[in-house]
């Protein structure tokens, strides 16, 4: 587990993390989307994750008793690119712990993580269009807008 700094390390999740993360993803729907995503769900969904590593998997910044910071990665493939592109999701800092470098050492991980994955050609990442400070971030990290808007429909 590599060092991040005072005694926090980024490890892969494990299911004892599901509802940590869970209050992290239904703390960051409310903060950046006022949205409240149901309790049940949530932690349902993180499990799910946690259960079948094909659908993606979670990375946490820790130290001996608790999550500080957390983002998920899912998978997509591109015919064009004959490769999988890494999904950042899921992003989330503890308040308190903010501005302190936490994501960026864990988007460098995961950054790096990918790399050494031949399989992968890229990361990318969907942002909300008012969350300045976040679309800084990624600038800084090295990230870069496309010509693509994201579309969906739910069911």
């Amino acid at each position: 587990m590599p060092l991040v700094s005072d005694g926090l390390y980024i490890r892969l999740a494990v299911p004892d993390d599901a509802e940590t993360i869970a209050a992290f993803n239904r703390a960051m729907a409310l903060e950046t989307e006022n949205k409240s995503l149901n309790e049940n769900v949530s932690v349902r969904g993180v499990g799910a994750v946690l259960a079948d590593p094909q659908l993606g998997r979670y990375y946490v910044v820790s130290d001996r008793h608790d999550v500080h910071a957390s983002l998920m990665v899912t998978y997509e493939w591109s015919d064009w690119r004959n490769g999988l592109f890494w999904w950042v999701q899921s992003v989330y800092v503890r308040p308190e712990r903010r501005r302190a470098g936490l994501f960026s050492r864990l988007y460098q991980f995961v950054k790096n993580e990918a790399q050494r994955d031949e399989r992968v050609c890229g990361l990318r990442l969907y942002v909300e269009r008012e969350n300045t400070s976040a679309q800084a971030t990624y600038r800084r990290l090295g990230m870069h807008t496309e010509s693509y808007d994201i579309m969906e429909q739910l069911f």
